[in-house]
């Protein structure tokens, strides 16, 4: 009978259980919850990055080829843009003179005095070949009028050799005249000797006419000769001067490119004299210092330390699969996870109902894919929503949430077991916000 009783304690099956209304009513709660309006979203990790380039983390390079001589600041510190970061000294022979600008400026200087005694020169030999010029002028005015003068003289002599002639030409006639007279014995032997004599006087002054028109037309050749003579003279003076000149106006030009190339080799040596000093360009702190110790030998273009640059106009890089990346568009709310800072996330649909989230808005979204397979995406702040901490530094991580459309609970879960994509939803087109650069 013990026996009995002892079943009766272990199995209970004739009495009624109080599991059944339990699980009615978690089945009426998951039939209601599967029911909520639940909102897509796609998240994403990323980092504190800037929208601006000259925000970003800089590093400083050595313009020239040198060692280290002083340093001015150590990691950590913070600067102003001008600060004076580190001093390099020259290490290549042709830069170690300390007096390398004086000297090429001596150079500099002579090489202009040089051009100026050329400009001079120059201006003589215009000057002469101008001289020279009137002189042929004059000389040939001189020979013309000596020709002049030769033809009217030469005009006078042979009229003067035709009444010669004509006298002659009398006095032979008379002559052959009177030679026949006394051959008949008409006149005397005197008569005819005069007549003679007077034929030999008329032909000798004939003769002295025709030497003299012989001579001035002689003159008048030689005068015809001197005129090209002259002017051969002339010219080959001219162009002498005029060799002289294109000599002197090559050493001009060759002057001037020895000038220019100077005034190159002044310009390059004061600007490499202001590379000495390593200057800040931006203000910030100094990181990640590559070079360390006085005197280590640097090359030119390498890296001597970084600047974190004062920044206010942070941003944030997340990155999407290429299968969301047609739910993402410029415009669109996204809210955004800081490291460091405090959050209760409501995981799933109800990201809008998280505490210590910020709100962003998307600025862009790249084209092209990165090396991981993913797109990256730029959110800026929204400044119509709670703003971003002021503490926030480049390079810190995030994560993003992006907001799509509101679907029911069972909707998302068939959308997840049959690996289905996010609906597509387009968001407001985005209004241009008046803080926004």
């Amino acid at each position: 009978m013990e026996k009995f009783n002892a079943f009766d304690h272990i199995y209970q099956e004739r009495k009624s259980t109080e599991i059944k209304p339990w699980l009615v009513s978690l089945l009426i709660i998951t039939l209601l919850l599967i029911f909520l309006p639940w909102t897509q979203n796609i998240r994403s990790k990323g980092n504190i990055t800037s929208i601006y380039q000259e925000q970003k983390p800089q590093k400083i390079y050595s313009p020239i080829a040198g060692k280290i001589s002083k340093w001015w600041v150590r990691e950590g510190d913070t600067v102003r843009a001008g600060d004076t970061l580190a001093k390099i000294t020259e290490i290549k022979g042709e830069y170690l003179d300390p007096n390398l600008i004086s000297r090429t400026q001596q150079q500099l200087t002579a090489k202009e005095g040089s051009l100026r005694f050329y400009e001079q020169k120059v201006q003589a030999t215009n000057d002469q070949i101008q001289n020279l010029k009137r002189s042929l002028t004059l000389k040939q005015n001189q020979v013309d009028n000596k020709i002049k003068q030769l033809q009217q003289k030469i005009t006078g002599e042979r009229a003067e050799l035709e009444a010669a002639q004509n006298d002659y030409n009398l006095s032979k006639d008379q002559f052959e005249r009177n030679q026949k007279m006394y051959r008949e014995g008409l006149i005397s032997q005197t008569q005819y000797q005069q007549r003679n004599v007077a034929m030999q006087n008329s032909l000798a002054k004939k003769t002295t006419a025709e030497n003299k028109v012989n001579q001035t037309l002689q003159d008048i050749a030689n005068a015809q000769i001197e005129l090209r003579g002259v002017d051969q003279e002339y010219s080959e003076k001219i162009n002498k001067a005029d060799g002289e000149r294109f000599q002197s106006l090559s050493e001009v030009e060759s002057n001037k490119g020895d000038i220019a190339k100077l005034e190159n080799l002044v310009t390059n040596y004061t600007i490499r004299n202001g590379m000495y000093f390593i200057i800040a360009p931006q203000s910030g702190q100094i990181i990640k210092a590559t070079k360390s110790g006085l005197g280590e030998i640097i090359k030119e273009g390498e890296d001597l330390l970084t600047i974190v640059p004062d920044n206010n106009n942070v941003a944030v890089e997340i990155f999407v699969r290429p299968v969301d990346l047609p739910l993402i568009h410029a415009g669109e709310e996204v809210r955004l996870i800081f490291d460091g800072y405090p959050v209760i996330l409501f995981a799933g649909g109800w990201p809008n109902q998280s505490f210590g989230t910020f709100p962003g808005k998307i600025r862009a979204v790249e084209n092209t894919i990165n090396d991981e397979g993913l797109f990256r995406v730029i959110v800026e702040e929204d400044f119509k929503g709670k703003r971003w901490p002021k503490q926030l530094r480049i390079g810190s991580g995030a994560q993003g949430i992006a907001l799509l459309n509101d679907v029911p609970v069972w909707y998302e879960l068939w959308r997840n077991i049959n690996g289905f994509p996010p609906d597509y939803y387009r968001g407001k087109p985005a209004k241009k916000d008046k803080n926004e650069k």
